[in-house]
């Protein structure tokens, strides 16, 4: 299956985070749930049963302690599409399943110890994981689901400490997992991370899209609490060019314009007790590209994070990029796998911070 025009901007739109992040969570329309890449005609509706199985980890070189995460989500969902004129389309993606949490859960980008009054007693928590996850894209993160995809991860997908003590009971400071890090990334429990987002593409060339990705933490072991997180992201993506190129198929450097294409996502994090976490908005450039039948999306630029109060921070520039394949095995049937590092420019305080980051996932996607 080479991507269409339609579905390598999907598929931009989906990655443009993440993992970031994470994805967290990868948009399930960005992998595989496109009905098979085919362009819906005007006026025509179709609707698309998808299933996405993805496992995914945090590496939090940057941090403290170096703490790490990993996750097996399975979100079961659909898509609705609507073909519009000039090769448009509106699609509205859902989807909802299990997260089985190993270590911490992923949560949103650049969380840091609180230091305000409800966090008085939280002062030896020194290694946070700063996820953006797509998942990135794993959101991207679709960079539209982005991972819708997403990615934004970033995707990608994002906003959780699963090794923290409920933030409404600070007196168990033993069961703050990421601590001790000679236990490893043990079994924790199982949430339920959702994904809704709603995408119009007026033509070949742009898209805009806006995704509401919660989370739902079921059980002790976060420095918030139990209860919903959430996170928005709103994405932008333009293409420059067809976005047919294959170098299998005898394409040269003169057509690598059309596979260029720019995306800009703001992504928006509140905690499960309403603490409002952040803002980060990515201006990444990209190119998207089929190898035969493996299409590889490279993209990477500035990201402008603003920190929510509690944390005590100013305003900075981080530097990230992706990597994201997807090969499809049938027409309903493809594997992915992405890839986000991130370069955090400043520390966050006593937790260190300044340095590396990365989140990485694989899965597949069955669509019927």
């Amino acid at each position: 299956m080479i991507f269409s025009r339609l579905s390598f901007l999907n598929a931009a739109s989906a990655f443009a985070l993440l993992f970031a992040g994470d994805a967290a969570i990868r948009g399930v329309y960005a992998h595989g749930g496109h009905g098979g890449g085919e362009q819906l005609p005007e006026g025509k509706f179709r609707v698309t049963p998808v299933i996405t199985i993805e496992g995914h980890g945090g590496f939090e070189t940057n941090l403290d302690g170096k703490p790490e995460h990993y996750a097996i989500d399975g979100q079961f969902g659909y898509v609705f599409e609507w073909g519009l004129p000039n090769n448009g389309t509106f699609a509205i993606e859902a989807a909802i399943g299990p997260s089985a949490v190993y270590g911490e859960a992923e949560h949103f980008y650049g969380i840091v110890h609180a230091h305000g009054d409800d966090h008085d007693d939280h002062d030896d928590h020194d290694d946070h994981d700063d996820h953006d996850d797509h998942d990135d894209h794993d959101d991207h993160d679709d960079h539209d689901d982005h991972d819708d995809h997403d990615d934004h991860d970033d995707h990608d997908d994002h906003d959780d400490h699963d090794d923290h003590d409920d933030h409404d009971d600070h007196d168990d400071h033993d069961d703050h997992g990421h601590h001790d890090h000679g236990s490893g990334a043990p079994f924790k429990r199982t949430d339920v991370r959702g994904y809704l987002a709603a995408r119009y593409q007026p033509n070949e060339k742009l898209a805009f899209q806006v995704a509401w990705m919660p989370y739902y933490v079921t059980g002790p072991g976060e420095e918030f609490g139990e209860g919903l997180k959430n996170e928005v992201g709103i994405t932008v993506n333009y293409a420059f060019g067809d976005g047919d190129v294959n170098f299998a198929l005898g394409d040269g450097l003169e057509d690598v314009i059309d596979g260029v294409f720019i995306s800009v996502e703001n992504r928006t994090g509140w905690e499960s007790d309403s603490t409002y976490i952040g803002n980060y908005t990515d201006v990444w450039p990209g190119f998207g590209f089929n190898v035969d039948l493996l299409n590889i999306t490279l993209s990477g630029g500035p990201r402008f994070y603003v920190p929510g109060s509690y944390s005590g921070l100013s305003s900075r520039t981080d530097w990230g990029g992706e990597l994201e394949l997807e090969y499809p095995i049938t027409d309903k049937i493809a594997l992915f796998a992405h890839w986000e590092p991130i370069y955090s420019s400043e520390d966050w305080g006593s937790e260190g911070g300044k340095g590396w980051n990365h989140h990485i996932g694989t899965g597949v996607t069955f669509s019927f």
